[in-house]
């Protein structure tokens, strides 16, 4: 499956839940409820310049909250139906079709288990996407990190999955899991990540302390 498909499918999928679960319904995102994380998504998707407050502290920030808050307040069923539709421009989709992925992925994983819902079955198309990100966003997210390497595991039925080295350095910390689930744990959505932590026990500790950016 093409990039663009399965982005078109997550974000179908993603409003699905948001609609199913609500307006009001709880985040993994400390202080969004549903309404808050669905403007969010639509704000990035169609606002470039407030989309970069999601990064930018100071007036790009604050721009960002209030393109949010605006477009929370046309309503919800206006957000999922703008969200439903995709961003205005082709390019866009293409371009950042493997951001988009992991964006839609994280985000909906927020709402289904925040909302009670539980993770979701194995998606072997979803999984091959979602590893194609995890390197760059672990070199990212644990570049300050120090004292230990750490190498993400990617299990098959096989037992043959291949293991991606995220940080170099000795001793080896590892983490075990599906694509989608070690990726929510570098996210920081540390509790409600499905993996297993094996190593040296003073690098597992910081590596569980670690302030991985939600």
């Amino acid at each position: 499956m093409d990039a663009v498909t399965l982005v078109r499918r997550e974000r179908e999928a993603l409003c699905d839940t948001l609609e199913r679960l609500g307006p009001d319904a709880p985040t993994l995102c400390e202080g969004w409820t549903t309404a808050d994380l669905a403007a969010h998504l639509l704000v990035r998707e169609r606002e470039p310049l407030a989309a970069l407050g999601i990064v930018l502290p100071g007036p790009f920030a604050r721009l960002n909250r209030r393109r949010m808050q605006a477009a929370k307040a046309r309503g919800y069923a206006w957000v999922l139906t703008r969200l439903r539709a995709g961003p205005p421009r082709r390019w866009r989709l293409r371009l950042l079709a493997a951001l988009d992925i992991v964006e839609n992925y994280v985000h909906h994983e927020d709402a289904r288990r925040a909302g009670g819902l539980g993770p979701r079955p194995a998606d072997p198309d979803l999984d091959r996407a979602l590893r194609r990100m995890l390197k760059p966003t672990g070199r990212r997210q644990l570049r300050r990190l120090h004292g230990f390497g750490v190498v993400a595991g990617d299990p098959r039925p096989d037992g043959q999955g291949r293991e991606l080295v995220l940080r170099r350095g000795q001793p080896v910390v590892r983490i075990g899991g599906s694509p989608g689930e070690l990726l929510l744990f570098l996210l920081g959505r540390k509790q409600a990540a499905r993996v297993e932590l094996s190593g040296p026990l003073e690098g597992v500790a910081a590596l569980e302390r670690a302030p991985l950016r939600v």
